[in-house]
């Protein structure tokens, strides 16, 4: 999962960037509002973390144009303004939540998760495909209840396919999914990727299919 952090206090932006990465996320930064648009029509992002006191764009003009785009994915505004009017202003434009400053890590975590798990389809902490079992807030998977062991990357992709289940997932989307910006990871990393994957996931008959030309699909044996 990846998702753009809109800040322009670096200390602050610093912290979510790490704190977002610990989570298993990949996580870009964007220090002012323009940037930040640009981003989010250009890239490919499943959540936007965005404060609203910014240079040379508000983030309500930023989130004002972004919904314009019809661009769906989940925003967090995350701000010092903590006046209802603004609120009430920050939803009615298209923000999925509004969080003010000073804020918990711990809660704001939290948020991010139910959104990534709403806009997949999901209710739930937990996600499952067959006896396949994700745990989205403790980050642990397990199958035939048994957990497994799995690298954070192995994690990464396979929370990415899981959260697209039915769907197809190129090896684009993977690799958006595991790295910011200024990191790189190959497609034959993503085969390798998939190949442990598979070796793990196939005895509790869950397979990962390959579609040549398209990506993989996760499904059930």
């Amino acid at each position: 999962m990846r998702i753009l952090i809109v800040e322009d206090d670096g200390l602050l932006a610093d912290s979510l960037i790490r704190a977002m990465a610990a989570a298993g996320y990949a996580a870009d930064l964007a220090g002012d509002g323009e940037l930040a648009l640009k981003m989010l029509l250009d890239g490919c992002y499943d959540l936007a973390i965005l404060d609203l006191n910014l240079p040379r764009l508000d983030g309500l003009a930023v989130l004002k144009q972004l919904r314009a785009a019809r661009r769906a994915l989940p925003v967090i505004i995350l701000t010092a303004r903590d006046m209802v009017e603004d609120r009430v202003k920050g939803l009615d434009l298209g923000a999925d939540d509004y969080l003010t400053k000073p804020f918990s890590l711990a809660e704001l975590e939290a948020r991010v998760r139910a959104l990534l798990r709403r806009g997949q389809g999901g209710g739930g902490a937990c996600i499952e495909c067959g006896d396949l079992s994700f745990d989205s807030a403790g980050r642990r998977a397990s199958l035939c209840d048994e957990t497994l062991d799995l690298s954070a990357r192995e994690l990464a992709v396979l929370e990415t396919l899981l959260f697209r289940q039915g769907k197809v997932v190129s090896k684009e989307q993977l690799i958006d999914s595991l790295c910011a910006w200024d990191e790189e990871v190959s497609p034959n990393a993503i085969e390798v990727y998939i190949h442990r994957l598979r070796k793990k996931l196939e005895p509790g008959g869950v397979v990962i299919r390959t579609l040549r030309g398209l990506g993989y699909l996760m499904d059930k044996a």
